[in-house]
């Protein structure tokens, strides 16, 4: 007769789960050593140790975002559990189907102060949308499959508690008895589609609208082409989030990429002058970059309920999957023949990427441009490829300059906006997607949290990627220098060196000590071929780029308060004052002469210039 461990495990694989990240401890012990077992009989669980708990849930919730599937971790009791909470938060926020098992000292424990004991469900009350201690094996059913199930439905992590006495207790089917639930392990559809009247009525508004813009985010995954379709018949322009920038390819030319701090001013523009407001699969939650009260009748989309009207006054509002909606959306949708919008749309795009190239290619005195290495990786990223980034300025980096083409895969601690997430993420990526190139993209500060650490793990399991080509590429400044930033311009405070001062690191020479490749970039000249030497090598490298931390992460748009703010903070005594305030300036100029340009050659094709 199986034990509870044992039942448990092949109740995770009839919910489909094959792979899982955890780490060991007493805790935990029966049911890792049921884990063994079914490893040995064939039967098992691909099982991926990390160096620390907080990794595995972070791959949990990284597996979830790229496969669809639950992402699973597992961690034994009290400090164990603690240390996946980071990452359950990154699942919770970004809506992330996982579930977590956490393993809890004996029953009779509980309640009396016993080491490692701790009340776990009060602990996991406010992260899980369900947590729950299996106390008799008659309740492991119920438990693990409500769990499952909603996860699932709910898009939020769970939390299975194992004591460790009922790990190794006999297994016992629920019969109909009173108390008893029989449950079951099929996975419930959450293609929910509106009624008809609902489509109607966000078909009458985009309809009637002449400056259509789609917000999409990560919530439309799985319908790229429902969205395109639509946004062609509407003559939209599309802005993606952050998170969503997979959904749309990059190579669509009325796709303005982001919005916000690390957006495009085509999408800021898209906002300030656009009519009609859908957005699909989306909390966007900068309110200050959406279009005034007022501007822009708005359809919002959304499996979350409570996020439906949340960030702009909505006129329709569908609680349903955005794929199933554009379905049914899709035939009462009229073709706009007046394409004068979509192609303004297209234009300011246009510009926005001369002002990006123009920007990569400036030099700095303490550095390398950070844009730069971010513009010579695009120019690279082989099909398929999965990039992942840091909270900081990878994402600002990764916001501009990432194109993501059908295919392409790439993604982020997005609500939550954790540090050191883009090492698991990219680990996470590589075990789904063996065969596909995987970059992850962080500044030294998040590498030298746990990312450092992650290596090993890498080093541990680089012989199962059928195509080895693992690349960290890592911001070196020696500074927290999204934080830095944030100190001037949004606080008016000088940077304070004792808080964001990054200990420097050989970061290459720690690559070689563990075999792996190690290329130093200290010259702009030499960004292009670090990175045709990474991706021509077949196994994991390192670029070590040593970049500019005055380099300013510009808004598409600067504002009085933002412009006033940075410089009373590059003023009042900030230690990199001189050498802030002349790469702000050259970045500001560069941005301000491509305008120009940019007008010059409107004008020139308004009387018929052919440039020559």
């Amino acid at each position: 007769m199986a034990t509870v461990s044992e039942f448990v495990i092949e109740r995770i694989r009839e919910w489909g789960v094959r792979r899982v990240f955890g780490y060991p401890g007493d805790g935990i012990g029966e049911f890792d050593g049921a884990l063994g077992k079914a490893e040995r009989a064939g039967e098992g669980l691909e099982y991926i140790r990390p160096t620390h708990e907080e990794i595995a849930a972070f791959m949990a919730t990284a597996h979830a975002k790229f496969t669809g599937e639950v992402g699973v971790c597992i961690a034994t009791s009290s400090p164990g559990g603690f240390h996946l909470i980071n990452g359950l938060y990154d699942a919770k926020m970004d809506n992330q189907p996982v579930v977590a098992i956490v393993g809890q000292q004996g029953l009779d424990s509980l309640g009396t102060f016993n080491q490692q004991e701790s009340h776990l469900e009060r602990t996991f009350s406010d992260v899980a949308a369900y947590v729950q201690t299996i106390v008799s094996p008659a309740q492991a059913q119920a438990v693990v499959d409500t769990a499952f199930r909603t996860a699932i439905t709910r898009l939020q992590p769970c939390v299975i508690i194992l004591p460790h006495d009922v790990q190794g207790q006999k297994m016992v089917e629920p019969g109909p008895e009173m108390w008893q639930s029989r449950s079951s392990a099929v996975a419930p559809s959450i293609r929910i589609a509106p009624p008809l009247e609902q489509l109607q009525a966000a078909a009458d508004v985009i309809n009637a609208g002449e400056r259509v813009t789609f917000l999409v985010g990560a919530g439309a995954n799985g319908a790229t082409a429902e969205v395109l379709e639509a946004a062609e018949l509407a003559g939209a322009g599309v802005i993606t989030s952050l998170r969503g920038k997979q959904v749309v390819p990059s190579d669509v030319p009325f796709h303005t990429q982001q919005l916000g701090l690390l957006g495009s001013r085509a999408s800021y523009q898209q906002m300030k002058d656009c009519d009609t407001l859908v957005l699909l699969g989306t909390n966007y939650p900068y309110g200050q970059f959406l279009p005034a009260t007022g501007q822009a009748r708005a359809v919002q989309i959304d499996l979350r309920p409570e996020q439906l009207g949340m960030r702009y006054p909505t006129e329709v509002s569908i609680w349903a999957d955005v794929k199933a909606t554009l379905d049914g959306l899709l035939p009462l949708l009229t073709r706009k023949e007046d394409r004068s919008w979509q192609e303004k749309v297209i234009a300011d795009m246009a510009k926005w990427d001369d002002e990006l190239t123009a920007q990569a290619e400036q030099t700095y005195d303490d550095g390398v441009n950070p844009r730069r290495v971010y513009q010579e990786l695009n120019k690279r990223l082989p099909a398929g490829a999965i990039v992942t980034a840091d909270a900081g300025t990878t994402a600002d980096w990764y916001g501009h300059y990432i194109r993501l083409h059908d295919g392409m895969l790439g993604d982020l601690s997005g609500r939550l906006a954790s540090m050191l997430a883009a090492m698991p993420y990219a680990e996470a990526a590589k075990f789904a997607f063996p065969d596909r190139a995987v970059v992850c993209t962080i500044g030294d500060g998040a590498f030298q949290m746990l990312g450092m650490n992650e290596l090993i793990t890498i080093k541990k399991y680089l012989s199962r990627w059928s195509d080895p080509t693992f690349i960290v590429l890592v911001l070196h400044n020696d500074d927290l220098t999204q934080v830095s930033w944030e100190m001037r311009t949004e606080d008016g405070n000088p940077v304070w060196s004792t808080s964001q001062d990054v200990e420097s690191v050989d970061y290459a020479g720690w690559a070689r000590l563990l075999g792996f490749n190690g290329i130093t970039v200290t010259e702009d000249d030499d960004v292009a071929a670090a990175w045709d030497a990474a991706f021509a090598h077949r196994g994991v490298t390192l670029i070590d780029a040593h970049t500019s931390k005055n380099v300013p992460p510009l808004p598409p748009h600067i504002t009085f308060e933002f412009a006033k703010n940075t410089a009373k903070a590059l003023l009042s005594g900030d230690p990199e004052g001189f050498g802030a305030i002349k790469d702000s300036a050259t970045s500001l100029v560069t941005e301000g002469v491509e305008r120009v340009k940019g007008a010059l050659r409107r004008d020139d094709r308004d009387h018929g210039d052919d440039g020559s």
